[in-house]
């Protein structure tokens, strides 16, 4: 008797229980079912090795063990700013009056306490983006913290190493976190001399085997930076060479990033610590001096944050809300492009109530896979009107949205469903004119270096794009 048909056999009862437990046990969007379905259905041993990488939901109890909030003071504050709002008792400026409702679901769903006395300083260029960073670090007296999706061991990676290792033997107290999954390209050597220095170093969900992590999901895709508890930085750009535009693929790197001082760094802060905790065994315990935030201006911020640990898609529903108030344009620069269909469906129904919708995508792939679903959906915002341009300039990595010139959002979380689901991000919302029409200059600007991507052109693809375009819309709730 042949043994083939027996592993087949094997094979197949094998695939129909993963797929019941798929179905019945993860829980999973009805759309990434049906993807993680026909993956076991076409390719059925390598699906299940495909599934072990990138689809496994595992235990709450082993992913998330974040300290509560309410040890840190948040869940009060944020209550009782609700309760505020809701008496009308909460100083509101005339010209976010209209927004309420945007910053109110933000505190209900996320805790995000709103602060209105912030100053924010916005950069696109890595060069001076971490100009400013070194430069803040070299100034700091009390304490450092940072955490990163990306950290790389090159020329900009010493640097900044070199600069917090300084503070360090200099007696003040520097904590890195750095995910293990975005940084297992990250020297030993590295790591090494960053403890050697009193640098302390911490690993997001890492592997038990030295670079081979085969966890792809929940990775930690924030970006943050808190300097003595005064100065915060938010944004998109990672640790890297590629980041100052040294990379020849990518070229020149378009990203955002903002230098905030005001009250919005508490809030930083307590972002970094939740994630501090859970993945290290030595907790910082709430103090005052990691709190010690200066007002300096007028611009209002919330900082919100999501990810697989959360019951909702807190910065999703952000996106939703802002899309959903927009009465003259919408600017959105995402490197990916790839909504679930009730982002998808706002976009659509803005742009046919008369919304001038602009998208921003980049004109070349980091992820091919995740390019080409970015195509295919740009297509359907195109056909109900939508107007797209394709950064020409270099890599545009940016994830800005900016609604009426009034209000915008500036973080890391992408336009897709690993952002809105599977990552650990953070954004920050913004109420202030001033700032939301920086951004509309900067996108204005932007536009010199794009071209328009116009519905002749994107009807007039080859063969081969419409193909790859419908692989990868098949696979997109699975990216």
């Amino acid at each position: 008797m042949s043994i083939t048909p027996i592993i087949l056999g094997f094979v197949l009862v094998f695939n129909i229980f993963l797929a019941l437990a798929i179905v019945f046990l993860e829980r999973k969007n009805a759309t990434s079912t049906w993807a993680w379905l026909m993956v076991l259905l076409f390719i059925p041993v390598a699906g299940f090795i495909l599934y072990l990488i990138f689809g496994r939901k595992l235990s709450n109890k082993k992913l998330f063990i974040w300290d509560n909030k309410s040890r840190l003071g948040v869940k009060r504050a944020a209550e009782n700013q609700m309760q505020l709002i809701e008496e009308g008792s909460f100083p509101i400026p005339e010209s976010v009056k209209e927004y309420k409702d945007l910053f109110y679901l933000h505190l209900r769903n996320d805790d995000a306490i709103l602060t209105q006395d912030n100053d924010v300083e916005i950069f696109t260029d890595g060069v001076e983006k971490f100009n400013a960073l070194i430069k803040d670090i070299e100034s700091a007296t009390d304490h450092i913290h940072l955490v990163y999706y990306i950290v790389r061991s090159d020329h900009l990676g010493q640097r900044v190493a070199e600069a917090l290792m300084k503070k360090a033997r200099e007696g003040v107290q520097v904590r890195f976190l750095v995910d293990d999954m975005g940084s297992r390209k990250l020297a030993r050597k590295y790591k090494r001399q960053l403890r050697d220095a009193g640098v302390e170093v911490e690993f997001f969900f890492p592997s038990l085997i030295p670079k081979i992590n085969f966890k792809i999901n929940h990775r930690n895709h924030r970006k943050l930076a808190i300097i003595d508890g005064k100065i915060g930085y938010i944004g998109g750009f990672n640790i890297g060479d590629e980041y100052l535009g040294e990379n020849k693929r990518f070229g020149y790197w378009r990203d955002t990033h903002l230098r905030v001082i005001g009250g919005s760094v508490r809030n930083m802060q307590t972002r970094f610590i939740l994630d501090w905790n859970q993945a290290s065994r030595h907790d910082i315990l709430y103090e005052d001096r990691y709190y010690d935030a200066t007002p300096k201006g007028n611009v209002g911020m919330q900082i919100v944050s999501s990810g697989p640990d959360s019951e909702w898609e807190q910065i999703k529903n952000g996106y939703m809300k802002m899309i959903m108030k927009a009465k003259s344009y919408i600017y959105i620069q995402t490197p990916y492009f790839i909504p679930d269909e009730s982002l998808a469906d706002a976009l659509r129904i803005a742009v046919l109530s008369g919304v001038d919708v602009r998208i921003m995508i980049p004109n070349k792939p980091d992820h091919p896979f995740v390019y080409w679903a970015t195509y295919s959906n740009i297509g359907d915002l195109l056909r109900a009107g939508a107007t797209v341009y394709v950064y020409q300039k270099g890599f545009l990595h940016a994830k800005t949205i900016v609604v009426d010139g009034k209000i915008a959002s500036v973080g890391t979380a992408n336009i897709d469903v690993r952002s809105f689901r599977l990552n650990f991000e953070v954004n920050a919302f913004l109420y202030s004119e001033d700032i939301a029409q920086q951004l509309v200059s900067e996108f204005q600007k932007d536009m010199m270096h794009a071209s328009q991507l116009t519905s002749r052109i994107y009807n007039n693809r080859s063969l081969w794009i419409r193909f790859k375009e419908s692989i990868a819309r098949l696979i997109a709730p699975i990216l």
